[in-house]
């Protein structure tokens, strides 16, 4: 018989489905800048500030990233963070201010300015500074306002109307202002050290402009004829024999150290003898080609014929000759054999040559037995024109000037000291970061603050302006401070103190970035904090001429910052000094210093003309946030400038970042063709995406990014789109008259209210903790696990099927409003344009904004032994759905509606386990087993239910609802 035609009505006309214009493809690159337009046009930031006025206030100071250029994926990593932690806190009722803030001065931005000029084949140095420098402004300007439209594109809300500018006229006078306070402290000196010098860019550098690359050396073996051992006569006529991988310090040698706890050996060599560390000779006769196959074989011969290996008393007092001793001049003095602490048999010979402008060791060794600086090597690497060796010849980084068969090498080889030279020495040696150019250590006359010397007494140490006559700088007048000295009598701490019981007073997150900074501050040396450039904030300070010391008068200093204020500091570089010095000084006596400020002191001044200036003096911000790379940058400046100024850090906690890496955890590089653009994610996939991604990572550490890690994002994403979507829609129509209380609840709906409490205390515990990749991992677990794989499955039934009168049905309906309120709320921070368009689809106020809102307030929650009895309901459920998955792979049901399930134990009535479950019964038979129900298929609900008495017809339950909209 042919089969009959299905008459049976379709009564999904009947059925309560959600209704929302929400849509599901989120087409955020397109919305956004309609609700970022929306939020500038309502003054949103504003009127946040207006509504929170008169609450506690919570400051993230913001680092300034240097204008010059679009934004990469780290800066946008860094404010997305910054931003979900300004606006996780204003939603948890704080006033939580952000002013962003840019570094406007310094080498990245002259170094742009200087480009331009290369290009035209100009001197930079021929050009007017105030030209060169309102050229520099410009420039500034141009990228300030460029990344300011990235940042906000991003999602950030902020001050943008007023951002703070270093090289705002207010901010420069207060940097000066900052100085001015360690000069009248006499926290400042001048003096003549070696600093990280960049002969490219022709001026010091602080260490974190400053990065580490392997390169590839000439190393080389110089033999110093010993002239004088009055310890050791045997050694007259022997040599030395230094090894270093900088030959082109060799001109500027003034000493020669040794090691107190080494023994050295005499090596003989055709007609001459060696003087090396019996542990490094075989190194040395090696590579010197000496012939001996086995040294240690000598050493018997040696100690037999001498009674012991050569010590240093046997050294102490002794002298040598230069290898260029016959230029005369500088090169006659005899150099003497000094002991240094320093001297280690890791390498080389175990002596090491000691020219004291080319470095640390060699400076202070060298000034403990007076022997200065002679400043041979001018900025741009290159002997002075009057050295006697080499003169205006360089550069001293260039790599054939340096090498084995460069001229250096060869004047040595024929003044027969050469023992070995190679070009293959492979070690770490520093660069800057800008230039990416080689740097080398220089003694120049600069500023310093010192770490050491308690407040006073830098000034009384001070060096007095070294004289400079036809080029050639002489020696120093007095000493500088040296590291780790004291003054008797003076028990104020010193700048190093200060900031190591600051730092133990801070919170630092991760903690361990503790012990990364201490380490630091522990083993830097002074702070130089001066420059050789044009374009930013000069050291504003006249200095005796006669005396070499700086003046600190008041009057004058208030003089200088009125200047300032009034023009910025172009004013001292068009000054009329004699006016700034007033009536009681003669402007012939003194010299006004025109070095410009190290713009890590114009950053570490930030939390002065930024934070204070504007919430009032001596507040300081709540929070730091910043990479890894800060510890020696901007953390550590800020915390010195603060400490020496004011006593104390200017944060109370400091959040650390990692890197932005590629894909497959490399370093960024447009060589390597790696780099993702934050902006090109945005114009394609919408600045949500990247922000979920920023925070929903391991941010404590490097993190990649790449379209696997952007697809996870994407998904994470379209998850929590889902469930906004959902919410909308079933609760189309949704009114207060609907409302059921909390105690009129079925115990589902108070489970899920206890879930919810739950979620709000880790959400809470988190922000507070700064771990917003477990604040987003939450969220998404709960709208994932909690909602829309259990709730959401669970009452979808009561939502289409039950009358809209139902208790059940109202009250599930109650608490998907409270979700919404809730889920709205605590996904702003992060999906800041997702969150509005959900908030306005439901609340189409033009005047409304979720930014707006503060955390929720949640009803009672359920006691906990319905928590408990539902967390069993819910693993119960999860051996059903496991049971009956087979059933459904071999087609024996459709769907779950389907089956009847038995199991051992029923935590709830079978009827409420049957719904929840989701299958047409539940009976207790002591296992869990699944079979196909023998239950009709109501036409409306789609239940298997014993009354409905065939297919298609309606339950009870249906019946009473059609007729109840009918009517």
């Amino acid at each position: 018989m042919a089969d009959q035609p299905d008459t049976k009505r379709d009564w999904r006309d009947t059925v309560f489905l959600p209704k929302t214009d929400f849509p599901m493809k989120a087409g955020l690159a397109q919305k956004e800048p309609a609700i970022l337009a929306r939020w500038q046009q309502m003054g949103l930031y504003d009127r946040l500030r207006r509504e929170r006025a008169g609450r506690e206030r919570w400051i993230l100071h913001d680092g300034p990233p240097y204008a010059n250029g679009d934004i990469h994926m780290g800066h946008a990593m860094n404010k997305v963070l910054k931003d979900v932690i300004v606006r996780s806190r204003s939603l948890m009722g704080y006033d939580a201010p952000y002013v962003p803030g840019w570094d406007c001065h310094g080498l990245p931005i002259e170094w742009k300015v200087e480009e331009a000029y290369r290009a035209k084949k100009l001197d930079k140095d021929q050009v007017p500074v105030d030209q060169f420098r309102a050229e520099c402004r410009a420039y500034a300007d141009k990228w300030v306002a460029v990344q300011a439209d990235e940042f906000q594109r991003l999602g950030v809300m902020g001050d943008w109307a007023d951002p703070y500018l270093t090289m705002k006229y207010e901010a420069e006078a207060t940097i000066a202002g900052e100085l001015l306070k360690f000069a009248e402290s006499g926290q400042l000196y001048r003096g003549a050290k070696p600093v990280m010098w960049s002969p490219v860019e022709k001026t010091a550098l602080a260490e974190a402009e400053v990065e580490y690359e392997d390169v590839v050396s000439t190393q080389i073996d110089v033999a110093f004829e010993i002239t004088e051992a009055p310890n050791a006569p045997e050694l007259v006529g022997a040599h030395a024999v230094i090894w270093t991988t900088t030959p082109w310090t060799i001109p500027v040698n003034q000493a020669l150290a040794y090691g107190e706890d080494v023994e050295y050996v005499l090596l003989p060599y055709e007609g001459r003898k060696y003087l090396v560390a019996q542990r490094l000779a075989q190194q040395f006769a090696d590579r010197a080609g000496l012939g001996f196959a086995d040294v240690t074989e000598y050493f018997d011969a040696f100690i037999a014929d001498r009674g012991s290996f050569i010590t240093a008393n046997d050294l102490a007092g002794a002298l040598a000759r230069h290898p260029m001793h016959h230029l005369g001049g500088f090169f006659a003095k005899p150099r003497p054999l000094l002991p240094g602490d320093f001297v280690t048999t890791d390498a080389g010979t175990g002596l090491v040559h000691m020219a004291p402008d080319h470095g640390e060791d060699d400076f202070l060794l060298c000034k403990q037995y007076g022997i200065e600086p002679v400043f041979a090597v001018d900025g741009a690497g290159f002997y002075r024109a009057d050295w006697a060796w080499l003169g205006g010849q360089g550069s001293v980084i260039n790599k054939k000037f340096v090498a084995a068969d460069g001229p250096i090498c060869a004047d040595l080889r024929e003044a027969g000291a050469l023992l070995a030279a190679s070009d293959d020495f492979k070690h770490s040696y520093p660069h800057s970061w800008r230039s990416k150019a080689k740097v080398i250590q220089r003694a120049t006359p600069q500023w310093f603050i010192p770490m050491d010397l308690p407040a006073g007494q830098a000034r009384a140490a001070g060096i007095a302006e070294q004289d400079q006559a036809d080029g050639a700088v002489q020696p120093l007048s007095q000493p500088s401070p040296q590291r780790g000295e004291g003054f008797n009598g003076d028990n104020a701490p010193t700048l190093r103190s200060l900031a190591l019981d600051a730092i133990a007073r801070t919170r630092w997150v991760p903690a361990r970035a503790e012990n990364r900074i201490t380490a630091m501050v522990e083993g830097r040396p002074d702070w130089v904090i001066s420059r050789q450039r044009a374009w930013g904030v000069p050291i504003a300070l006249y200095v005796h001429r006669a005396t070499g010391q700086y003046l600190t008068d008041p009057a004058v200093n208030a003089r200088i910052l009125t200047a300032f204020k009034a023009g910025g500091a172009d004013a001292w570089f068009t000054a009329d000094h004699q006016q700034l010095l007033g009536d009681a000084y003669d402007l012939a006596d003194y010299e006004p210093i025109n070095d410009i400020l190290d713009v890590w002191f114009d950053s570490g001044s930030t939390h002065a003309f930024v934070v204070e200036a504007r919430y009032g003096e001596g507040t300081r911000a709540n929070l730091y946030v910043e990479g890894s790379d800060q510890h020696r940058g901007w953390f550590q400046s800020s915390l010195l400038e603060s400490c020496g100024t004011r006593g104390r850090a200017p944060y109370n906690a400091v959040l650390t970042h990692g890197f932005a890496l590629d894909g497959k955890g490399r370093k960024m590089s447009k060589s390597l063709g790696n780099v993702v653009d934050p902006l090109k994610i945005i114009g394609e996939s919408g600045a949500d995406i990247l922000r979920l991604w920023a925070v929903s990572t391991d941010y404590f550490d490097d993190i990649r990014i790449g379209k696997e890690v952007l697809a996870t994002a994407s998904d994470a994403y379209r998850k929590l789109r889902n469930t906004f979507r959902y919410l909308l829609g079933a609760l189309d129509g949704f009114t207060d008259d609907e409302r059921v209380a909390v105690d009129d609840m079925p115990e589902l709906e108070r489970y899920v209210l206890h879930l919810l409490h739950k979620l709000d205390l880790e959400l809470r515990s988190a922000a507070d903790a700064f771990e917003f990749n477990r604040y987003t991992r939450a969220l998404t677990d709960f709208c994932n696990e909690d909602l829309s794989a259990f709730f959401f499955d669970v009452r979808k039934d009561s939502l289409y099927c039950d009358a809209p009168d139902d208790v059940k049905r109202r009250a599930y309906r109650t608490v998907l409003d409270t979700l919404f309120h809730a889920l709205v709320r605590y996904a702003a921070p992060v999906l800041v344009f997702t969150a509005e368009e959900v908030w306005q689809a439901r609340f189409p106020d033009a005047d409304a904004s979720v930014h707006l809102l503060e955390w929720p307030e949640l009803p009672e929650q359920a006691a906990e032994d319905i928590a408990q009895r539902w967390h069993e309901v819910r693993k119960l459920r999860e051996r059903v759905t496991e049971a009956i998955e087979p059933l459904r792979r071999e087609k024996t049901v459709r769907s779950s509606l389907e089956a009847e399930v038995r199991v051992p134990e029923a935590p709830l009535p079978t009827d409420a386990l049957a719904e929840v479950f989701i299958v047409a019964k539940v009976s207790e038979t002591g296992t869990v087993d699944v079979a196909r129900t023998d239950y009709h298929k109501c036409g409306r609900c789609w239940r298997h239910l014993p009354e409905v008495r065939e297919d298609g017809d309606l339950c009870a339950r249906c019946e009473n609802v059609v007729a109840e909209v009918a009517a």
